[in-house]
């Protein structure tokens, strides 16, 4: 038998800030390919002491035929690898290892056999920068302040996860487990990840019409109401959203009113668009896309059937390149307080170098808390 050790370096975890329900997920060093991965396996605690699959474990199938399928979209999260680990232990450091690679039907087929073994399945993963996670994002040190993204920034992320679900529903997949802690934004590219309660989904078309209903309304109250206000659609501050399946199903559901008084600068059409949505009163995909697309041309931008006017589209440029002028400037007051943090950990350094050193990275810190962009 393989060891892990032999093929993956186990590194930190990288899900702390809100940990799963369905696994754990570590950085790892890939020797192979020499690349970082996240490596997510299963919770030892969803093995059964007769064998049988819990839904937890049959996740893992649900969600690399999942990947498979979405592959080919810029915004889902790539599958590098996939296989099993005989070990009890969370991180499973001195694990035994069987790496099927992308031999995702050998994967789903294996599951009954090695879930009766005491296997647990991982995946590989593209390695997403945790500094991109909008969930980590925006959650401000200080409880008093909120942060939100720029609306330019905000309609091109809702436009980009329009375009996936559009990918997604016409595989008749919907994603439903739509909270900030799944996505990733770097100021331009939508990334999403965690595709395990996602569903295949099948029944008449009337049916099918109801869960994409269901899933464009869990988007606009779960990701798009949170990243333009900064709140959660309960009227409360960000927190992490549990990730069990009954969890999930019930997670938005009884929300159909969003209040957007923190944020009255906001929009009123882009306010009345997600208002709309929570309510259920939005009945397809397209007709969202069609609604977004009418509030992003008011913003500057072009479509084939919604024009900006050229006053807006002018302005739109310009703050455009603000907001990079902004994001470049945000990356370099992190890199100078990384250095004057590293700078004041020096062996032997003077006191009054240190304290200097201190106050810089102090003063550093209260200025992020208070940015501009997530």
């Amino acid at each position: 038998m393989t060891q892990l050790a032999e093929i993956y370096h186990l590194e930190n975890y990288i899900d702390t800030y809100a940990p799963g329900h369905y696994a754990r997920v570590m950085d790892a060093l890939d020797y192979r390919s020499g690349q970082t991965v996240a490596f997510k396996v299963m919770r030892s605690e969803h093995l059964t002491s007769d064998g049988e699959m819990r839904w937890e474990y049959r996740a893992f199938g649900n969600e690399v035929q999942i990947l498979q399928k979405l592959a080919d979209s810029p915004h889902v999260v790539k599958l590098l690898d996939c296989g099993f680990v005989l070990s009890a232990q969370e991180a499973p450091q001195e694990a035994e290892i069987v790496s099927l690679g992308r031999d995702l039907d050998g994967f789903i087929k294996a599951l009954p056999e090695r879930a009766r073994n005491g296997w647990r399945p991982y995946l590989a993963l593209e390695s997403l920068p945790r500094t991109d996670n909008l969930f980590y994002l925006m959650r401000p040190t200080q409880g008093s302040t909120r942060r939100r993204l720029p609306s330019e920034e905000g309609l091109t992320l809702a436009l980009q996860f329009t375009n996936l679900l559009h990918m997604a529903h016409s595989q008749k997949i919907v994603y439903l487990d739509h909270k900030l802690e799944h996505i990733y934004w770097d100021g331009s590219t939508l990334r999403v990840i965690d595709f395990n309660s996602s569903q295949q989904l099948t029944g008449s078309p009337a049916t099918l019409a109801q869960e994409y209903a269901k899933d464009v309304h869990n988007m606009c109250v779960g990701v798009l109401y949170p990243i333009f206000t900064g709140m959660s659609p309960r009227k409360t501050s960000l927190i992490p959203q549990p990730g069990n399946l009954e969890a999930m199903e019930s997670r938005y559901q009884d929300i159909h009113d969003l209040e957007f008084m923190m944020e009255p600068s906001l929009s009123p059409a882009l306010q009345d668009l997600l208002q709309r949505a929570a309510a259920m009163q939005i009945p397809t995909l397209d007709a969202f896309a069609e609604g977004l697309q009418q509030v992003a041309a008011r913003h500057g931008r072009d479509f084939p059937s919604h024009n900006a006017s050229p006053a807006n589209r002018a302005a739109r440029d310009k703050l455009r390149t603000g907001l990079k002028l902004l994001r470049e400037g945000e990356g370099r007051l992190r890199q100078a307080r990384d250095l004057f943090r590293d700078a004041a950990v020096t062996e032997s350094i003077g006191e009054d170098m240190e304290d200097e050193l201190r106050r810089l990275v102090k003063a550093i810190n209260e200025l992020m808390n208070h940015r501009v962009l997530p």
